[in-house]
């Protein structure tokens, strides 16, 4: 797996070469919509990341003929602020080097071992090639299983810094709740309120407001039934969108996240109370608990994927295990690339299989 880790990292870096050319052209890239808004930011003007026809002004002043809607909240103003003061170009491999070093440090910390498959995982690189923040999340996602059972402050405050993207952490209160983390439980809030307090604080009250107005582009991208839109996504409610409409999906949305609450619930009876073996099902559960996600999103399934590979390593792997954790380490990547050609989206189908593999390890003999 070592020596396959290296050639495929070499790979990779051409494809990330390629994302890199393909961004700085006329197409632009999503990460214009974090340079812009941390542009504006550093110049002293962070209301103005909310403003539509500011940042179509600012972004394509890059030489892009697109530009993206900011619809992150205030806090996230933090993270980007630092790259708007760089030129376009520059700010885009700092933001891919700096949040994939963030999100390899706490992979590999938590499976040192199997440093080697952290470093080429395909979701990490689909991730680096949009220049998105699903590698930043990942890494908050990865320190909150790893440290639950060390050190709980840390988890919490890692799930509270996901106000950036609150959606990655829905199931946090149930996760932390049903183990009686109540410690956690309140890091996360602190960190949470903590952060949009101090976001209020230095970005003033405008900010705030202006950020509500980036709701209706929010909606305005959910409504109607856009395929292409949809492709992209890596939920139930998506696909289910796409084949039986509106109200088909929505049932299926709701399913989805129940399922997803309680695993998060019950994780801690499954596996006798062993936090790092609950994180590793709630992460992989937390794949199916938004409708609004992206396979760029998805960097901290490495959590689950290895959890069952070190498991598999030290109690023998099952019949078949081996190859379905081969299919499940490329599904990002793979599902993604494929979704266009075949007309749907098979990463649910993959994060449902992994969150099975993870669920039936809690009956074996040494779960805990």
């Amino acid at each position: 797996m070592r020596g396959y880790a290296v050639m495929f990292g070499l790979a990779s870096l051409a494809l990330l070469a390629n994302s890199y050319f393909k961004a700085m052209g006329p197409e632009g890239t999503d990460f214009l919509a974090f340079w812009g808004a941390g542009h504006v930011t550093a110049a002293g003007d962070p209301a103005a990341a909310y403003d539509l026809a500011v940042q179509e002004q600012v972004q394509t002043g890059t030489g892009s003929e697109g530009w993206f809607v900011f619809v992150n909240p205030p806090p996230f103003l933090f993270a980007v602020a630092p790259f708007g003061v760089l030129p376009f170009p520059l700010a885009w491999i700092a933001w891919v080097a700096m949040t994939f070093g963030l999100w390899a440090w706490a992979s590999i910390r938590a499976f040192p071992r199997l440093w080697p498959l952290v470093v080429i995982y395909p979701g990490a690189l689909l991730a680096a090639g949009h220049a998105q923040s699903g590698l930043l999340t990942g890494a908050l996602l990865v320190t909150a299983a790893h440290e639950l059972g060390r050190r709980e402050a840390v988890s919490g405050a890692a799930i509270g810094a996901l106000i950036i993207k609150p959606h990655l952490a829905v199931l946090a209160p149930f996760w932390f709740a049903g183990g009686g983390k109540w410690r956690a439980f309140f890091w996360a809030g602190l960190s949470a309120l903590t952060l949009v307090a101090m976001s209020w604080l230095v970005f003033g009250t405008q900010t705030i407001t202006g950020y509500t107005t980036s709701w209706r582009a929010s909606g305005a991208l959910m409504e109607g039934i856009n395929n292409d839109f949809l492709l992209r996504q890596a939920t139930w409610f998506a696909q289910a969108r796409i084949f039986g409409g509106d109200t088909v999906a929505m049932f299926t949305g709701i399913f989805s996240v129940a399922l997803a609450i309680i695993v998060a619930l019950a994780a801690w009876r499954r596996f006798a109370g062993v936090s790092r073996a609950t994180g590793a099902a709630v992460l992989a559960a937390t794949a199916l608990a938004s409708p609004y996600l992206f396979n760029y999103d998805l960097p901290f399934l490495i959590f689950p994927t290895l959890w069952l590979v070190e498991r598999g390593l030290r109690d023998g792997f099952r019949d078949w295990e081996k190859l379905l954790l081969v299919i499940l380490y490329f599904a990002p990547y793979a599902t993604r690339a494929a979704a266009m050609p075949l007309g749907v989206n098979l990463m649910p189908v993959a994060s449902l299989l992994l969150l099975w593999l993870v669920w039936s390890r809690g009956n074996t003999p040494r779960a805990a």
